[in-house]
């Protein structure tokens, strides 16, 4: 059932609360979206990717993840705005912990679940989530606004929007909300017209490391394909499937994504897909799924069945590159963590995440407690440039 809230007092504008994706036509959604030559920009705020996670059974309500998504229309009833949003009985699969502030507040006698939280289901990748196409602050107040009175209705503690581009950060922190800062590895493309090109700016130690692991990771004869569009057939998702099953049992004991949901993405989002399969002879041993967004290539799972030195490096961040340079793609953005990431010409990326705290005693602890680590997260920012793998003046990204 949608819910209908006026937002701000006289401003004109309704939000319509959809408790499912499929609720909300997918002409409306992509049409707030940010878009570029008719195509989303970033793949996973396609409405496709939404359906595809809620049709598959892995973002619903049974799996902690009910859908909330606000969509904002005018005095003309013309959507203006959309907020994807979940209403969660959990912290699970967002990349961005907040389980020591669920304790505190546990311990202090509060309810920290149910939470609103603004993301991409088990996605760490930026992409704004205020999507108000015409840019207007009075729209993206109404958004945050009514996120913070649904909070209200449903008893949640707080409201939480992960991923976030620096100035969107920015600019909800100056509504109230508190800012929150970490570090991914990217890489970037300074218009390399090879990845020879590119290992010329890494010290010579560094380069010869990455030629020996990309010759190592195929010396039997391996090779990698790239797949996408047309190309992928459900035979190479069965196969990607298992090694994704394999990495998910090994790390955390359950993936969150399951057969069903790759098929779908099939079906509607092949063509800004890449899938990366590594073939012993006929035989995939190991693969990663990327997708395609207007200006970069975001890497997100990766498995094998077969263990073989560098391969992991090698269909993970050697052949993303090789694919950006290929697609003169500004960037690669290769998922959470992974410091390991550095030597291999990914540098440190700064992230922002923004959080609105009913609780007033739970919001001092916790801006505090982020001033700390905002801190922390500038320092070990610092240390990491040392260790980059760029010759002294090479890396131009910062």
């Amino acid at each position: 059932m949608k819910v209908l809230i006026p937002t701000l007092p006289h401003s004109g504008y309704t939000a319509t609360i959809h408790p499912t994706t499929a609720s909300i036509p997918a002409a409306v959604w992509n049409t707030l979206v940010p878009t570029t030559g008719g195509k989303v920009d970033n793949p996973f705020l396609d409405h496709a990717f939404f359906l595809a996670l809620e049709e598959s059974g892995c973002a619903t309500a049974r799996t902690g993840w009910q859908p909330q998504h606000i969509v904002l229309t005018d005095a003309n009833d013309t959507p203006v705005g959309l907020m994807p949003l979940f209403l969660k009985s959990h912290s699970m699969g967002e990349y961005v912990f907040d389980h020591g502030w669920a304790d505190a507040l546990e311990r202090a006698g509060g309810s920290y679940y149910p939470k609103l939280q603004c993301s991409v289901p088990f996605t760490p990748a930026t992409a704004p989530k205020l999507l108000v196409p015409s840019g207007d602050a009075s729209v993206r107040a109404a958004l945050l606004s009514t996120a913070q009175q649904l909070a209200t209705q449903r008893k949640a503690s707080s409201v939480h929007a992960t991923f976030v581009p620096e100035a969107e950060a920015s600019e909800i922190e100056a509504e109230g909300w508190l800012k929150r800062v970490d570090t991914q590895f990217h890489w970037h493309n300074q218009g390399y017209a090879s990845f020879d090109e590119f290992l010329e700016t890494l010290s010579s130690r560094k380069r010869k490391m990455i030629r020996r692991e990309r010759r190592d990771a195929l010396i039997d004869g391996i090779t990698v394909k790239w797949l996408s569009g047309s190309d992928l057939k459900e035979h190479h998702w069965d196969a990607f499937y298992d090694f994704y099953e394999d990495t998910g049992a090994r790390k955390w004991g359950r993936p969150y994504l399951n057969r069903e949901f790759f098929s779908r993405l099939n079906q509607t989002m092949a063509d800004s897909i890449v899938l990366m399969l590594a073939y012993d002879g006929d035989a995939p041993i190991a693969g990663a799924i990327n997708f395609v967004g207007s200006d970069r290539i975001f890497g997100r799972n990766w498995g094998c069945t077969r263990d073989v030195p560098f391969l992991h490096f090698e269909v993970c961040y050697y052949q993303a590159i090789d694919y950006a340079i290929a697609h003169k793609l500004a960037v690669v953005e290769a998922g959470a963590q992974g410091e390991h990431k550095l030597a291999r010409g990914y540098a440190p990326s700064t992230t922002y995440s923004v959080h609105w705290l009913a609780h007033p005693g739970l919001r001092a602890a916790v801006a505090d407690y982020l001033e700390s680590e905002r801190r922390s997260v500038e320092h070990n920012q610092e240390v990491l440039d040392q260790f980059t793998p760029f010759r002294k003046g090479e890396r131009t990204d910062r």
